[in-house]
């Protein structure tokens, strides 16, 4: 059997991740052989990546990042089984560090075959689900460009946003980060009532028009009164027509104007775990 050293194996464990006896087992399965080591660990990941490719991993840390110039954003979700792998700050230094990756790339496939220490992202992936022993994959992947944008992660992980503003102006800083926690808060489904698909809105009126009915309403009326039920609808659920949450006096289209008059919102994502 050949004696491997405890530099050595340390030196694997850095590498990858892996736990020592993992490393130090093999080490010696490869007779010493860094390289060959490396490989050895990358199969036992993809093994157990088979066997858990049908668990639900509904858990994770959701990470939104912006480059240095503030016009580009990313939120990506790396995901896994428990909530006690989520929380291990290995696991979300390691999704930090994927963030960081996909600021460069439009589209979740070229992001997961981008470089990462000279294997693809999706390599690291089935090789970090043989270390941890759980599957572990990239779920939310979402983009958002303007000319400020901004970025809010709730505490522990589980809800990363990117808001969009129209202008780099003075205060943009604060209002975008106060827009993105709006956005994780209230679960907007739209910008404003424009973006909201023709068939939520069917739906909506729809779902208006049988509570009425239920209440007893002349048919004749119905049609007005769902009217009014829909503008409810799209105050309580369009972004920009929300009661902004640090002051329900105001929308938080009113609240962005109050930072300046000729900015707005020009858009938002949200990814969310569980």
């Amino acid at each position: 059997m050949v004696k491997v050293t405890a530099a050595e194996v340390n030196k694997l464990r850095k590498t990858t991740g892996a736990g020592m006896m993992d490393c130090k087992n093999a080490l010696v399965e490869a007779e010493g052989d860094f390289e060959k080591a490396i490989e050895l660990l990358r199969k036992k990941g993809q093994k157990v990546a088979a066997k858990r490719a049908d668990r639900e991993s509904s858990e994770g840390a959701a990470i939104a990042q912006v480059n240095t110039d503030r016009t580009n954003g990313v939120i990506i979700s790396l995901n896994c089984e428990t909530d006690f792998v989520a929380k291990n700050e290995s696991f979300i230094s390691l999704a930090k560090e994927f963030a960081e990756i996909a600021l460069n790339y439009d589209s979740k496939d070229d992001f997961l075959n981008a470089n990462y220490n000279g294997i693809t992202v999706k390599e690291k992936l089935t090789e970090q689900t043989g270390v941890i022993g759980e599957k572990i994959e990239i779920g939310g992947f979402k983009k958002l460009s303007a000319p400020f944008v901004g970025s809010y992660i709730h505490a522990g992980n589980k809800i990363a946003t990117l808001v969009g503003l129209s202008a780099a102006v003075e205060g943009v800083e604060v209002a975008a980060k106060d827009v993105a926690m709006q956005a994780a808060a209230m679960n907007p489904i739209a910008l404003n009532k424009e973006q909201v698909e023709a068939s939520v809105i069917e739906k909506e009126i729809e779902i208006a028009k049988d509570q009425l009915r239920q209440e007893g309403k002349p048919e004749a009326m119905l049609d007005n009164i769902a009217k009014g039920k829909l503008n409810r609808f799209f105050k309580d659920n369009t972004l920009v027509n929300q009661a902004f949450i640090k002051d329900s006096k105001q929308t938080v289209e009113q609240y962005v104007k109050s930072v300046d008059n000729s900015l707005q919102v020009t858009g938002f994502q949200r990814v969310a775990l569980g």
